[in-house]
């Protein structure tokens, strides 16, 4: 496994002093990108291939949200891969051990020149080693069933400080965005997210919201034409 120290920082908290979502994702997105980086397949190399990594789906649990001056251990690994697809797995502890969130994520690899998604090769995964043995999480399908019924929100608009160096929607901002439209006092403790299509500068989503069962709830990001960019499911206490 590859990890790193770090401390949460007082702006990465929410008004109760918590790891807020969207520093959860973006701890586990560093995490993965310095482990490329380190084992010498990090984004300059790979945009030198003219390939990269885009997300595909997570699934996050939180065991407990870390507070404001935690330290805190981030790690990953990668633990398969199968036609387009790497999966990887993060966890994140204590410097005690204790565990605060478990985390199963799908990736493809995507030919920049093409513009489609291309097969995973062993040269591609040889920096990473033998792949090590798959987080246990509980079973969940990777796509997210839509509701027919849901409730329709503000738009957002695609600003500059979504983005990513991919010139996309960084994959937690879609995750935020859905965080924003469910009740403040609820507490998150797992995360689904399907990504279909990327938004880029200057787009505007749709969100479509519904509320299912007791504390689970289930949004699409979607363009004008109806299509989902993005799917969230939240379940909540």
């Amino acid at each position: 496994m590859y990890s790193f120290d770090s401390r949460v920082r007082y702006s990465e908290t929410d008004e109760t002093g918590r790891l807020t979502v969207l520093g959860l994702i973006n701890y586990m997105q560093d995490c993965s990108t310095f482990h490329s980086a380190d084992v010498g397949v990090g984004v300059e190399v790979l945009e030198a291939r003219h390939k990269a990594w885009m997300l595909s789906s997570w699934q996050i649990l939180i065991d407990r949200w870390p507070r404001l001056g935690e330290r805190i251990v981030i790690g990953t690994w990668h633990n398969e891969s199968r036609g387009i697809y790497g999966y990887r797995n993060f966890v994140l502890r204590t410097q005690e051990g204790e565990s605060l969130a478990r985390a199963g994520s799908a990736w493809f690899l995507y030919d920049l020149d093409q513009g489609t998604p291309v097969r995973v090769e062993a040269e591609d995964i040889a920096a990473y080693g033998t792949p090590e043995p798959k987080l246990e999480l509980p079973a969940a399908p990777r796509r997210i069933k839509l509701p027919e019924a849901y409730e329709e929100r503000e738009p957002v608009r695609i600003l500059r400080h979504h983005l990513d160096s991919n010139h996309h929607v960084n994959n937690a901002q879609y995750v935020e965005m859905v965080r924003e439209l469910i009740p403040e006092e609820l507490t998150v403790r797992e995360i689904r997210a399907e990504y279909r299509k990327a938004a880029i500068l200057g787009d505007v989503l749709y969100p479509r919201l519904c509320k299912d069962g007791e504390n689970v709830w289930v949004a699409a990001l979607c363009g004008r034409e109806g299509e989902a960019c993005a799917s969230v499911w939240l379940r909540t206490e």
